[in-house]
């Protein structure tokens, strides 16, 4: 795991919990004193060897770490057609699709799990929004004979069946979350309502950087694993570091895992895309960055999509894992200080990548990760030919064929 490094993008959060003005802890006082204990368990676990070793095994022997850096030369071939002479980038992916479980959410729940086994916790709660992290979650609570509950919205239980078959398979609860818009956000609210009902025996193991200090920080560097990787597998693939990263926005682990081993690095660009729905001029998209304001959700102070009185607004995705009216607080930190770029990927945007990666590259990328596709697509004919575009495919699809069968018509 990564030690935070003096006077660098990599320095974050300080003491408390802060990255510049975001992050923090604004919680219900039932649960300050857990979230002061996950805290404790965790700055000890980090300088415990013995926890790093088993965490480590458990990414090599049963997740499948490393990952694969994979060079997508038809891809690089088909954006070269219609790029002037001379341009178009080498196109990377980090292949963490092929994780058991099918994303990256394993990276940081098996560290999690590890963390509330060390704390004594009897009990673990999860949200979920596309099911990755219920599934992640349900699968190392199979393993180390926990109880799973997970939280998700009534709408995402309903366009992600497969995932939620998945987890009632592996042992888990399933309990939809039918407020508000009755998607990621409200099985959060939900999650939370829980843990402060439930403060002696449970462990809330949340999927993304969000969340009150420590959870940003620890999910980040779990996922570090993903950059690490990567940088060791460009540096042997191409003997220097690519020249851009891109990666979707949700709340955001997976860019915040590849992104962060390389924030020093000022050679390397980084790209976050977030959903852009059916565009950033409607109100049907989950953009926080390119289109919110500071704001308090969830335990911490970030980029969240609200109205001028401070009401959250409902956020929209084709992607039940970006589909999120806020964002990690690293990542709108990043965004203030310039570090890291934020665009965005429309629903149609999105679709069109899914269908062309599954065609020229035999991968169906999760439509989070089809969001990343979309701007490599835009933007690698408008580099050189001796550049480097790596993206993080972050997730499989097989969750998303039958929203992508009904959203292109086809009847399964």
């Amino acid at each position: 795991m990564n030690k935070t490094i003096p006077n660098s993008f990599r320095s974050g959060p300080d003491d408390r919990g802060r990255f510049g003005q975001f992050g923090g802890r604004f919680v219900a006082e039932t649960l300050m004193p857990l979230i002061l204990e996950v805290e404790a368990a965790y700055e000890a676990a980090k300088i415990d060897p013995s926890f790093d070793k088993e965490w480590r095994r458990l990414l090599k022997d049963y997740v499948g770490r490393p990952s694969p850096l994979w060079f997508a030369e038809r891809m690089t071939t088909h954006l070269r057609k219609n790029a002037p002479e001379g341009m178009g980038a080498k196109v990377y992916f980090k292949r963490d699709e092929l994780n058991h479980t099918g994303a990256h959410k394993i990276n940081a729940v098996l560290g999690q799990i590890l963390l509330a086994k060390r704390m004594g916790k009897t009990r673990i709660i999860a949200e979920t929004g596309a099911g990755q992290h219920g599934v992640a979650t349900a699968t190392a609570c199979a393993l180390m004979d926990l109880p799973c509950v997970v939280y998700m919205g009534a709408v995402d239980v309903e366009r992600q069946k497969p995932n939620v078959f998945r987890m009632k398979l592996l042992g888990a609860e399933v309990i939809p979350a039918t407020s508000g818009s009755a998607t990621l956000k409200d099985a959060m609210n939900e999650a939370l309502r829980d843990w402060v009902a439930n403060v002696s025996d449970t462990y809330y193991c949340i999927g993304t950087v969000a969340g009150p200090h420590p959870y940003p920080q620890m999910v980040r560097d779990f996922q570090s694993v993903i950059g690490v990787e990567a940088r060791a597998q460009m540096l042997e693939a191409e003997g220097r570091l690519p020249d851009v990263l891109v990666a979707a926005i949700g709340g955001g682990s997976n860019a915040m895992g590849l992104f962060h081993p390389f924030l020093d690095d000022p050679e390397v660009a980084m790209v976050g895309v977030e959903a852009a729905g059916h565009g950033l001029d409607t109100d049907q998209h989950a953009a926080a960055i390119s289109r919110g304001r500071p704001g308090v959700l969830h335990g911490n102070l970030t980029y969240l999509l609200q109205t001028t009185q401070g009401q959250i607004t409902e956020a929209h995705s084709i992607s039940a894992g970006l589909d999120y009216p806020g964002v990690g607080p690293e990542h709108s930190w990043l965004a203030e200080l310039g570090r890291v770029s934020y665009v965005a990927a429309t629903d149609n945007e999105a679709l069109d990548a899914f269908q062309i990666c599954s065609r020229l590259e035999g991968i169906i990328p999760a439509l989070e990760p089809a969001h990343a596709l979309a701007e490599v697509i835009k933007r690698a004919p408008t580099m050189a030919a001796d550049q480097i575009i790596l993206m993080n495919l972050c997730g499989r699809g097989d969750k998303d064929i039958f929203a992508v069968a009904e959203h292109l018509g086809v009847s399964l």
